[in-house]
């Protein structure tokens, strides 16, 4: 009787047993399971701009591409007031006109864009201009829009910078209305100092290069 009751009780523990293996089985799965997904809502926790670690990292790139860099900060030296002392060669044959302008130059859209208004005289005739220089982050390259009163066009040009920074070729093309045509353009900025300024413009007159302007800025 003895023998049988510590067997029965024997039996009894070891069904206990199993059971509990059984359901500690099944349980192990459930937790790993919610410690994942934990992990993955924590991961996944919002920054104060409201973006998860995952769309911060989706978004990177666009931020690289949008944030200012030292090309910007560089643009940012040429903000403030300067005097321009203008050069016009106009015909080979004939001395060059000369007159002076007043130069505004303003970052803008958070220190990406440096524009530039420009106020003076041209061919005895009051002359205003709108320029917005800009580096682009992806391309690697400067974009220049200008626009004045001297037309209704738009001249676009694009340029690289030396490898020592001090200037930068533009090139591109706008309209003449003398040839009648769209011609090519180029430009080249120089940074002498903080305080100095070089401009040269080219432009393609028979399909031939000739300079037809400086610009001396100074501060």
């Amino acid at each position: 009787m003895f023998f049988s009751l510590e067997k029965n009780f024997d039996a009894k523990l070891l069904f206990n047993f199993k059971k509990k293996s059984t359901t500690m089985k099944s349980f192990f799965p459930l937790l790993l399971f919610i410690g994942c997904t934990v992990s993955a809502i924590a991961q996944n926790t919002p920054n104060k701009n409201g973006m998860t670690p995952d769309q911060q990292a989706a978004m990177k790139p666009w931020i690289d591409y949008m944030t200012p860099g030292d090309a910007q900060k560089m643009m940012a030296k040429s903000a403030g007031e300067w005097k321009a002392e203008v050069t016009q060669y106009m015909d080979p044959g004939k001395p060059p006109m000369k007159s002076q302008a007043s130069v505004h130059n303003e970052m803008i859209l958070g220190g990406r864009y440096l524009t530039t208004h420009y106020n003076g005289s041209m061919m005895g005739m009051p002359f205003e201009g709108l320029g917005t220089i800009g580096y682009d982050n992806g391309t690697k390259m400067y974009n220049s829009n200008w626009i004045d009163n001297m037309g209704t066009g738009i001249l676009s040009m694009q340029g690289t910078a030396s490898a020592d920074g001090k200037t930068i070729e533009f090139k591109g093309g706008g309209y003449d209305p003398i040839q009648g045509k769209m011609v090519p353009m180029r430009q080249i900025n120089t940074f002498t100092d903080e305080n100095h300024q070089k401009i040269e413009i080219y432009q393609s007159m028979s399909g031939k290069e000739m300079k037809v302007m400086d610009i001396m800025l100074s501060r």
